[in-house]
């Protein structure tokens, strides 16, 4: 079997459910599009957020689509994807992001990443958005190095707006007593909640449309199936979406049914 065979026999254009989609082509259920909307005020307001959901739920494509949707003008975005280089790196990460030369020594790195973010809004105008993915994985000193970033001058705003994207954990850290001065600095928490039944079914179908389909491609019982196992998180109704076609195509049916669906599931997670 080959993708082109499969789209020919379904009158696809593309591959549906894939990864390559531009952020306005994405599908904005409830919880897609009040992550975007937060993302967005908590950007302008040069504030702190933490933006939280399970694995597959779509934080980075929130964070992605908000970010594609503000004025590049006036930001510069700093995304940090891997937490778990350290305190020392990921602020030597900002300051060369910011186009500086990272000191050597802790004590010195902090301040001159607080400086380089500082001047970035105050000299050049552009608001710096540091964006730490993963951050679940984010140490205690990491965080505590993130707390001395935002605590260089407390009377005035923020010259910078940072999101900390992660799993639920990430939240639970937070609060722990070590972390309250961090903690209290948070201006934006939202958990990105799955799909519903109907926004799943939805979502299926926005991105048969994308592909070329506008007619029922999945039936109901099908559509049902890939909700009840994937509990309604993007990355694995995408994974079974894929899977349920291949299957259909494998057995020359015309949809995707709730076999075909079976099929698909048992295949997954045997994985």
């Amino acid at each position: 079997m080959t993708i082109e065979r499969l789209q020919a026999h379904y009158g696809l254009t593309r591959t549906p459910f894939g990864r390559d989609l531009a952020p306005g082509m994405l599908h904005r259920h409830t919880a897609h599009a009040e992550a975007i909307a937060r993302i967005t005020w908590c950007v302008n307001e040069r504030a702190l957020g933490v933006i939280t959901g399970e694995v597959g739920a779509g934080k980075t494509v929130a964070v992605r689509a908000a970010l594609t949707g503000l004025d590049p003008t006036p930001h510069t975005t700093i995304y940090l994807g891997n937490p778990t280089i350290g305190a020392r790196a990921t602020h030597h990460a900002i300051v060369a992001a910011l186009g500086g030369v990272p000191k050597p020594h802790m004590a010195t790195l902090i301040p001159q990443a607080a400086d380089a973010l500082a001047t970035e809004q105050a000299e050049r105008g552009r608001t710096p958005v540091l964006v730490i993915d993963e951050a679940h994985l984010l140490d205690h000193a990491q965080l505590e190095g993130i707390r001395m970033l935002t605590n260089q001058d407390m009377d005035s705003r923020s010259p910078f707006a940072c999101l900390l994207v992660g799993q639920p954990t990430l939240r639970r850290k937070i609060r722990l007593g070590v972390l309250a001065a961090l903690d209290q600095r948070i201006a934006l928490r939202y958990t990105l909640h799955p799909m519903t039944p109907p926004e799943t079914a939805g979502y299926l179908k926005h991105h048969l449309a994308l592909a070329g389909r506008t007619d029922t491609l999945f039936s109901d019982d099908a559509t049902a199936l890939i909700h009840q196992t994937s509990r309604g998180l993007p990355r694995a109704v995408n994974n079974l979406a894929i899977q349920a076609l291949v299957a259909a195509f494998t057995a020359d049916k015309a949809i995707v049914d709730e076999s075909a669906t079976r099929a698909a599931v048992a295949e997954v997670t045997s994985e």
